[in-house]
């Protein structure tokens, strides 16, 4: 009987081997671990990116990682595109990792292979593997691998100068031959090929399995995996497909049955295993170092920023005890906790977006309880006057990293990032990679068109499914009886969502997260595998969470549209006014603003547009920035709940009661509901004696509901109330079960404040300056003929009369005139800016277009075809050329070709 330690799995593709592999990393650890397999390879195809994941779940289940990858080899240099078809580019080639030196080469293969060597795949080549071997183990991979390719052509010359090239390159006793037999006959016929090499070259047998699922009954969930990936369906002969279901985690006994005629290549794997150690340092801080101006250290460097920052922020204020406390409290903590140079590039980046016009967010998330924040100018939100703690952001006594996100306007945030680029070297930043899943709905669209479904019968059955985004298959079969009817009822049904649900949450794709931006103290290489979005922007293979565990500086850079539109309302009012207003100094208290949104006007106001909202406003009638501060925390699930009676109690037809009188100085602003995280921090340190610091991690521990930890804080809770205060067992108890159940409804009010402001300020635009509000709304949606349609018929309800497009009097995007707005060309449906630029530049030179065929002489020929012009008069652009729109597109053909034959004149007298 085989034990498990007689063979270790080298050769494993997980769902990272996207639409290939179906293995899901704790799945497989957690088979690894029931197997009890020492160790455990992870070699998907080409890429690293699921290596922290894999890395972190073997340790958590007791078994060695080591990190590898199938790369893909060019025939010849990685940079030559000679190929003619993806089988030609390249052969397969397995690396496994022995230790840090090995990991960090690994990284540089794989980054080359995306950043250099992409053809048809992401390609290595043999001159840089071998400038990069070190710590590398080589084995010589499957059927698709050079040295097998070589062996099954007959071409053994050929062949013996591949195996003898690797074994040069690799270190002595680091390249093996790979034997692997899924009851494939060209396998057989390698493998007698191999042992007759292994005897020439003097080079070990390995044995493998090549793994692309964690169970046997897993095959045919996996087959329909790979015919997503391929477009074919599951019935086509002539598709993609793995030969019988032996690609799974084989037992240590299955492969000692296998190899029972080489037992020395399963030995081999134990050697492998041995030789590869590797220490992954995770959390070990890797920020870029800001460099201070000349003569200054960064911590005098921060500090001399916040005293001037204190007196612009607090002008009359700034010797005040409270302010300079906190500010020195929090400087200390950052200068403790080494995140000094982090505020200095964080300040660094927004204050040249401030300088350079880019309109920036007035905070996002927990940062804006920072007073350094707001004195530098990252938040514009006065943390002492909402009630805001720095220990919600960064708390000293549980550190971990701080997380500045940041709202930039929608249309100018690359130039934030290109300056960051530049700043600290173009290898030093990078956008990062998210991945796309087969979540409960599209696993049930894909697996059933791969199984013939209709779209109709697919559609049938995704509609069963519960709206719910974290809705899954076996949640739907519990909570939807017309799901489960057919799971049970229909065959055809229950074959799908059998295959769907052992698919469902399977990587599907690589993407480009929409904010996130990685910035590294040295070469991103030196740490993070390299890949390319679409656009050759340069991208992690690492996603947010194991970038953050490498200790990576990483946030969040969001488009936030609604920052466009107040600048583009802003500019339009200093256009027709001549009054130039920032966004901080529209004002917070404004009656029009709250009368407003009280009638639940809408439209067009950041984060109060949907019926929900409107109903909420409806019922609580705000009449300041906190009101709207609240609305935005109450409005989600959980606390939602609580809407009517804070309505209630703010308009006096029910009294506001508090579970303790201590509680009444935190709560009155919200009527005696706990409504904010801060809330349950400071309820906590009022009632039971916490530090701040200690509140929020009472606050997190509430939030994870572990029942150890929740009985040790019920313990420290009760304790510090009878302390602190007298309060007596039973009371105490009911009061930490009250924090307890708005701990996890309670919202964080940083952000909420931050959101609220922005949603002030919309409501204040279109109250006040309600034509250019609606203009620049309308004029940030030009491909969105919905939002057009919705705007448009808000403007006109509201008195603004919104004028026809015209080619003589139109601009590019939506103008403003006396109460009115004139519809942009380029919201025109088929009418591209470009040619809108042309039509603009022609009218500025040469004044009014007096018909259709002076349109077309004027404007460029480039621009000008029959699509757009029947589009124009369609819109009523051309109306100015006559009322009889059908007459005018009769006009159009004989309009272009006469403008064509004078273009051609043209031409000719200039040749002659």
């Amino acid at each position: 009987m085989s034990s498990p330690e007689t063979f270790i799995h080298l050769h494993v593709h997980s769902e990272y081997s996207l639409l290939d592999g179906a293995c899901r990393i704790p799945e497989l650890a957690q088979r690894a671990a029931e197997l009890k397999m020492p160790a455990l390879a992870l070699s998907d195809h080409g890429n690293l990116f699921g290596a922290i994941e894999f890395y972190k779940e073997c340790r958590a289940n007791g078994i060695k990682p080591i990190i590898g990858c199938e790369v893909y080899l060019a025939p010849g240099s990685r940079l030559e595109r000679k190929a003619n078809s993806a089988k030609e580019a390249s052969t397969h080639f397995l690396l496994l990792a022995k230790n840090e030196t090995g990991y960090k080469n690994l990284v540089k293969l794989v980054s080359s292979a995306h950043l250099e060597g992409m053809y048809y795949k992401p390609r290595i080549d043999k001159e840089i593997l071998a400038g990069h071997a070190e710590g590398l183990i080589g084995t010589s991979a499957c059927l698709a691998g050079e040295v097998a390719r070589y062996i099954t052509a007959g071409r053994m010359k050929e062949a013996e100068q591949s195996i003898d090239s690797f074994k040069q390159i690799f270190a002595p006793g680091d390249f093996y031959l790979e034997l692997a037999d899924h009851g494939i006959p060209q396998q057989r016929a390698l493998t007698n090929e191999l042992l007759k090499y292994s005897k020439q070259f003097d080079l070990k047998l390995v044995a493998t399995n090549d793994v692309h699922y964690v169970r046997k009954e897993h095959a045919a969930a996996h087959d329909v995996l790979l015919c997503i990936q391929t477009g074919a369906k599951i019935n086509d002969e002539n598709r993609m497909r793995y030969s019988g279901p032996e690609f799974y985690l084989k037992t240590p006994e299955e492969m000692a049955a296998i190899f029972h005629d080489v037992p020395e290549a399963l030995a081999t794997t134990l050697e492998i295993a041995d030789k590869c150690d590797l220490k992954i340092v995770l959390g070990e801080n890797k920020f870029p170092a800001y460099e201070p101006p000349e003569g200054e250290t960064r911590e005098g460097y921060l500090r001399r920023l916040c005293e001037e920052g204190l007196i612009k922020r607090f002008p009359s204020r700034n010797e005040e005890p409270e302010l300079r406390q906190r500010l020195d409290f929090e400087l200390d903590v950052l200068s403790k906790t080494g995140f000094t140079s982090y505020f200095l590039i964080v300040w660094d980046f927004i204050h040249y977006a401030k300088q350079h016009g880019i309109p920036v967010g007035p905070g996002r998330g927990s940062a804006a309880g920072s007073l350094i924040a707001y004195v530098l100018e990252i938040t514009d939100i006065d943390p002492l006057r909402y009630g805001l703690f720095f220990e919600r952001f960064l708390n000293p006594e549980r550190v971990s990293p701080p997380d500045i996100d940041v709202d930039f306007c929608y249309n100018r945030r690359p130039e934030v990032i290109d300056y960051v680029r530049k700043k600290y070297g173009e290898k030093s930043v990078a956008q990062i990679i998210t991945f796309g899943t087969l979540g409960a709905k599209m696993a049930i669209r894909d697996v059933g068109r791969v199984m013939g479904l209709s779209y109709g019968e697919a559609d049938r059955l995704t509609k069963m499914i519960p709206f719910d985004p974290k809705m899954t298959l076996e949640k739907a079969l519990k909570e939807s009886p017309d799901f489960k009817r057919a799971y049970d009822e229909e065959d055809i049904a229950r074959s799908v969502i059998d295959s769907a649900m052992t698919l469902e949450g399977v990587s599907r794709q690589a993407g480009v997260h929409a904010a996130g931006v990685v910035i590294s103290d040295h070469d991103l290489t030196d740490y993070v595998p390299l890949t390319k979005d679409d656009h050759d922007g340069i991208v992690t293979q690492y996603s947010m969470e194991p970038l953050g565990e490498l200790g990576l500086l990483k946030m969040d850079f969001l488009g936030l549209k609604t920052l466009t539109v107040v600048q583009d309302a802003l500019d339009l009012i200093e256009q027709t006014t001549g009054k130039k207003i920032t966004p901080l100094e529209i004002p917070l208290d404004d009656p029009a603003a709250f009368e407003l949104m009280s009638r639940a006007q809408n439209i067009g106001l950041f984060q109060v547009e949907s019926a929900g909202m409107c109903k909420a406003c409806l019922q609580i009638q705000p009449r300041c920035v906190e009101d709207i501060i609240a609305i935005g925390a109450l409005f989600r699930p959980g606390p939602m709940e609580f809407i009517p009676l804070y309505a209630e109690r703010k308009a006096g037809r029910v009294a506001t009661e508090y579970d303790h009188p201590l509680l009444e100085p935190i709560l009155k602003e919200t009527y005696g509901i706990m409504v904010y995280q801060e809330q349950v921090m400071q309820a906590a340190q009022i009632l039971a004696g916490y530090t701040l610091g200690g509140a929020d991690m009472l606050r997190r521990a509430m939030g994870k509901k572990k029942p150890e930890e929740m009985a040790k804080q019920r313990a420290i809770f009760v304790e510090g109330a009878a302390k602190k205060n007298n309060i007596p067992k039973a009371k105490a108890d009911q009061l930490f079960d009250v924090l307890d159940k708005f701990a996890g409804y309670g919202f964080n009010k940083a952000h909420a404040a931050c959101y609220g402001v922005i949603t002030c300020q919309t409501a204040w635009l279109k109250a006040r300056h309600p034509v250019e509000f609606m203009a620049a709304l309308l004029s940030n949606e030009l491909d969105n003929t919905d939002k057009i349609s919705l705007f448009v018929g808000e403007a006109k309800a509201m008195g603004i009369a919104v004028l026809a497009p015209s080619v003589n009097a139109s601009g590019s995007t939506f103008t403003v005139g006396e109460k009115s707005i004139r519809f942009g060309l380029s919201a025109i449906k088929n009418v591209g800016a470009g040619a809108v630029s042309l039509i603009i530049a022609a009218r500025e030179k040469g004044g009014l277009f007096r018909d259709m065929h002076d349109l077309c002489s004027r404007v460029e020929s480039r621009a000008v075809n029959k699509k757009l012009l029947e589009s124009l008069v369609k819109s009523g652009a051309c109306d100015d050329f006559g009322p009889n729109r059908a007459e005018l597109i009769s006009h159009i053909d004989g309009a272009l070709a006469q403008a064509n034959a004078q273009a051609r004149d043209r031409d000719a007298g200039q040749g002659s």
